[in-house]
């Protein structure tokens, strides 16, 4: 049986065009997230995450559902979940 450990997602490299890579928290990811998605056009985002209307509640969707965001042409937003701790 696995350990609940391994699905705990508290921590996550967040990887930006032209940034250095991040550490970030969850809450810190989800600000990031929303900030980024009230930047983007509605029509832009991806069919799934268009069916919520908050953008509190794409930001939630996008982590638990998906590792990268397509923010334009030649641009990325990638976070992965990491274990900081052992």
């Amino acid at each position: 049986m696995p350990n609940p450990l391994m699905y705990q997602q508290d921590n996550f490299v967040v990887l930006e065009t032209n940034q250095p890579e991040q550490f970030l928290t969850t809450s810190e990811l989800l600000e990031k997230l929303a900030n980024t998605l009230q930047q983007l056009p509605f029509d832009d985002l991806p069919p799934d995450v268009q069916k919520f209307k908050l953008v509190s509640d794409q930001a939630q969707y996008l982590i638990d559902t998906s590792c990268e965001l397509d923010i334009g042409p030649g641009k990325y937003l990638q976070w992965y979940a990491v274990r900081l701790e052992k």
